[in-house]
């Protein structure tokens, strides 16, 4: 070898390989991913990430839409029907008749009317004259009813029976009570007699 010697030659051999692998060890860095960027998805937001959280935040909305519904609707008082009055209590309670006997008939006759239980004045005020002179507490204790226990009361000499079967509901549960008594009888007499008015004898 002319001019170089054995030395140099190693030393050039040395310096080539360094070389060499400093560049290979330059080009490895530099293609190599930071640590930090390689965790990372190669879309830092990709199409799933972005559904998932409309999808989660539709759903709060929602939650939070109901929950203000239901107090809303809890705000709102509940609705309450009107209470029903029946008819006959309602005449009752009105208190606009007398308490006498011109009121009892009076009271009566507007019951009747709205049971459509036929029936006139003339036709109570006839009957209720003859049964008891217009005295409601009267009392029959001689005829065969009063011998079986069952004795005739009242304004129309109703027995006990009698009346129980055709009391008509929003009266007094009383077989003396004047109007009580009035309507119970009407209705027998309607259901026997057709009317009160058709009544001229015991009945």
């Amino acid at each position: 070898m002319t001019g170089i010697t054995r030395r140099t030659l190693t030393f050039r051999k040395t310096s080539v390989a360094g070389i060499a692998a400093a560049g290979a060890a330059a080009c490895a860095l530099t293609l190599a991913p930071h640590p930090a960027h390689a965790a990372e998805p190669a879309h830092a937001t990709t199409p799933a990430t972005v559904s998932t959280v409309t999808a989660a935040h539709v759903a709060q909305q929602a939650h939070h839409a109901e929950k203000a519904a239901h107090h809303t609707g809890a705000a709102k008082k509940p609705h309450t029907a009107p209470r029903h009055v029946d008819a006959v209590t309602a005449i009752v309670k009105s208190k606009k008749y007398g308490n006498n006997l011109d009121g009892w008939i009076r009271e009566s006759l507007a019951i009747m009317k709205a049971k459509h239980i036929p029936g006139s004045y003339e036709g109570l005020h006839r009957n209720i004259m003859r049964e008891s002179s217009g005295n409601p507490h009267a009392q029959n204790n001689w005829d065969v009813n009063a011998r079986n226990g069952v004795p005739s009361k009242g304004l129309l000499q109703v027995i006990q029976p009698t009346f129980d079967t055709y009391h008509v509901k929003g009266t007094k549960n009383s077989l003396t009570d004047p109007v009580a008594n009035i309507v119970a009888a009407a209705n027998y007499a309607a259901h026997k007699y057709g009317s009160m008015d058709n009544v001229d004898s015991a009945y």
